[in-house]
């Protein structure tokens, strides 16, 4: 990697894990000091090492450098050592003897403990979602704005109103009973699941697959399946959903970054190993009181490692789908439901049904699978959409696939 990609790919990687470790010594009160020491550490970072060369293991200076910078503050700030609890406090008195752990496990517990944390019920479900990306994941403002498909304004408001509740109620950075966790588990679940999302098909950046993101959800929803209180099967679905999409990374877009759709993969890029971990979790997952849409999720996921285009596998994944809307309806997910229908019955169908979708109107993947399915059916209506998804689409890699498919049916004799 890049020394200019590598500060951007360790701060996605490393500042929830540290700000979560000194959220959980100094208190979430301190959280804007947590975060600040954190933010600095990575800005000298992106200073000295331009100039000085990389360290040889940057990770562990990152780390050795905020403790270092929490140590300091701890002894300088006199208001802020006089609210910490007596321990941190006597620690902080000792020139030699102050220890932060940034070991492997307590990095572990602590995310996992602010994972809940930050899920709180007191804390509206929207801003919980906001408020884990931002502090576990290091998500900007902007990245959030564009997964919540609103305006960086609303996410800053919301984000420090959030932090202020967790100061002011003094929430503390710890595994609630197990009632409660139980409570928070679906709030959990879905920042991972939108974190996940994110990487996998990214709207806020002019790329489409950030796998550091992906990376990084599936590493928190492995902290929930370690541990025997947050081991449910809505956790272990989740990380089977995510081993099936994060199994096709490879096949999905092409040396200069451009988009390769479902049916032109190249199977043989498709990881293995990752497709018998989805399916080792799929087991795990099974569930002891109800379905959740992550195990469906997971089903439709992994029908789509079967590289066979059989009536069976798209009826499969028709039936998955209608039981998915059941469960929680989304727009989206009815899209993707009418393609598997064209696939399992027939296009003008698929056709009737997706038309319906008016509220996706403004949705460029709207346009292009209607774009696809009047294709050979009537192409004119194909272009049409094709040009009106072309105008929506965000992306470079999206664009180039939309203008492809319009070429081909502009130099169609019979369109």
């Amino acid at each position: 990697m890049q020394q200019t990609e590598l500060i951007p790919h360790l701060f996605r990687t490393e500042y929830g894990k540290i700000v979560s470790v000194l959220c959980r010594l100094f208190g979430i009160g301190h959280i804007e000091m947590a975060e600040d020491i954190v933010s600095d550490t990575f800005l000298l970072a992106s200073e000295s090492w331009p100039i000085k060369g990389l360290p040889p293991n940057p990770t562990a200076w990152l780390y050795r450098v905020a403790k270092n910078k929490a140590i300091d503050a701890l002894r300088r700030n006199k208001n802020f050592s006089d609210k910490i609890s007596v321990e941190v406090k006597q620690a902080a008195h000792s020139a030699s003897d102050m220890e932060i752990d940034l070991s492997h496990q307590n990095i572990n517990d602590s995310q996992l403990q602010m994972m809940f944390a930050t899920c709180h019920p007191d804390i509206s479900s929207e801003a919980q979602i906001g408020l884990a990306l931002n502090i576990l994941c290091g998500f900007g403002v902007e990245e959030i704005a564009d997964a919540f498909l609103t305006n960086k304004e609303t996410i800053y408001k919301r984000l420090a109103r959030a932090k202020e509740k967790l100061r002011n109620d003094n929430i503390k950075i710890e595994l609630p009973a197990l009632a409660e966790i139980n409570a928070r588990m679906e709030n959990v679940l879905r920042t991972l699941y939108l974190l996940f999302s994110e990487g996998y098909y990214s709207s806020s950046q002019n790329t489409t697959l950030r796998k550091d993101l992906c990376v990084e959800a599936m590493r928190l929803c492995l902290l929930l399946t370690q541990n025997a209180q947050t081991d449910t099967p809505p956790a272990n679905a989740l990380l089977s959903l995510m081993c099936f999409h994060a199994s096709r990374f490879e096949a999905r877009t092409d040396q200069k970054g451009d988009i390769i759709l479902y049916e032109e993969q190249d199977e043989k890029l498709w990881d293995q190993e990752l497709i018998m971990k989805g399916i080792e979790y799929m087991r795990l997952a099974e569930p002891q009181k109800q379905l959740t849409k992550y195990h469906i999720e997971a089903a439709i996921a992994y029908w789509h490692t079967q590289k066979t285009d059989t009536k069976e596998k798209w009826e499969s994944i028709l039936q998955l789908y209608n039981r998915l809307l059941l469960i929680e309806y989304s727009p989206i997910a009815a899209l993707n439901r009418t393609y598997a229908l064209s696939k399992a019955n027939h296009k003008m169908e698929a056709i009737t049904e997706a038309e319906k979708l008016k509220q996706l109107a403004d949705y460029h993947l709207y346009h292009t699978l209607l774009g696809n399915l009047y294709t050979d059916i009537d192409n004119a209506k194909a272009l049409e959409h094709y040009q009106t998804a072309l105008s929506l689409a965000k992306t470079t890699a999206e664009k180039n696939v939309i203008a492809g498919n319009i070429k081909k049916l502009s130099t169609d004799p019979e369109t």
